[in-house]
């Protein structure tokens, strides 16, 4: 019965206990945040659909905005588009390299980050991407977990300290917001699996066969087990920085865009009315990252900017534990390895991505 009310409730757009439904935009869900002049964000996955949103309604809240950035072209672009709707006298954007899916791109992003010296208030996690086909990082991690988890993982991990600084040093509360989707509740271990990380080392080994769909499920899922491990964290370290994660809801972004065909198109043809816009799909985000309500709110899963359940697997305290142990020993493992072999003799300091070669500050 629940299930049924909450599905009449999206489909009418009728507001939930927060005020807010499902057809609630980005800009509403930050009216009450009033002038986030004070609030330095980071914004990954900022150069389309829904990352492009929150970042532009971000900025007209009055934040200054960190766009890191694999496609360096493309987040110029976004960078100008931003500019120009603020007008004379917008605020500073920065555009710095990133590629997820390398945990050493990770690094070099942090570095280039804290040497500016920029104080960091608010974290979102939004990038994510989906692999039709079967493809291995060069840390060794499938690309499509290492990408949308474990790369957000690491960035995290290394920018706490300094989002734990700024919220001493400001007063200001600091929010970390991972963006999941419902699509995690599609994932369950095989028979006889261990879990999550079972399933995720066959398919790197090519143990089993890949199917994209279910590696996308599993990556999401991590997304709501890490925010809830760091959570805790945040909590046993006593840091004024809270951490949530939301679904923001089925909207027709570049990452199912890019899934165009005619099966595709016909179900989104047919689910049009199903489907939120970008600024709705951005609401959610928006809400967790800004609103006063949310404010001392951790460990939580949002959808239409309320609180929501998510799936039993999600919600397990073991799995999170076990899923932080692995992705502390995996990122480690790759200090001890940069560290231990000369540059010119590791693959991955060699081999850098054109999205390490520059950076843009407007």
């Amino acid at each position: 019965m629940s299930a049924m009310l909450s599905s009449l409730r999206y489909l009418a757009g009728s507001a939930g206990p927060s005020g807010y439904g499902s057809r609630t935009t980005a800009e509403e869900a930050t009216l009450p945040a009033g002038d986030l002049g004070h609030i330095t964000a980071i914004v990954t996955g900022a150069t389309s659909g829904i990352g492009a949103e929150t970042a532009r309604v971000l900025a007209r809240r009055g934040a200054r905005l960190v766009l890191p950035a694999r496609n360096l072209k493309a987040a110029e672009e976004t960078r100008a588009r931003i500019l120009a709707d603020l007008g004379p006298g917008g605020h500073r954007v920065v555009v710095l390299p990133l590629d997820l899916s390398s945990l050493g791109s990770v690094r070099r992003f942090v570095a280039r980050f804290v040497a500016l010296r920029l104080p960091l208030n608010l974290l979102i996690n939004n990038a994510g991407q989906y692999a039709e086909r079967f493809a291995v990082s060069e840390d060794g991690v499938e690309m499509t977990f290492a990408t949308n988890y474990l790369g957000h993982f690491l960035l995290t991990e290394l920018l706490l300290p300094t989002m734990a600084d700024t919220a001493r040093a400001s007063g200001v509360q600091g929010r970390v917001v991972n963006v999941s989707s419902t699509v995690h509740a599609w994932f369950a271990a095989d028979a006889g699996d261990d879990g999550p990380l079972a399933y995720l080392s066959r398919v790197t080994r090519k143990a089993t066969p890949y199917d994209p769909t279910r590696a996308y499920a599993l990556s999401k899922l991590a997304n709501v087990l890490h925010t809830t491990a760091l959570a805790g964290r945040l909590r046993e370290m006593g840091a004024d920085v809270t951490a949530n994660c939301v679904h923001p809801g089925i909207v027709r972004t570049r990452l199912i865009r890019d899934r165009a065909g005619l099966v595709t198109n016909t179900v989104f043809f047919l689910a049009s009315k199903l489907l939120k816009t970008v600024p709705q799909a951005a609401a959610t985000t928006c809400y967790a990252a800004v609103h006063p309500a949310v404010a001392g709110v951790s460990g939580r899963y949002f959808a239409d900017c309320n609180e929501a359940a998510p799936s039993r697997l999600a919600c397990s305290a073991g799995e999170a534990a076990r899923l932080w142990s692995f992705s502390e020993a995996i990122t480690a493992e790759k200090v001890k390895e940069e560290s231990a072999l000369p540059v010119t003799s590791f693959r991955f300091q060699v081999q850098s991505s054109n999205a390490d070669r520059g950076m843009a500050i407007a």
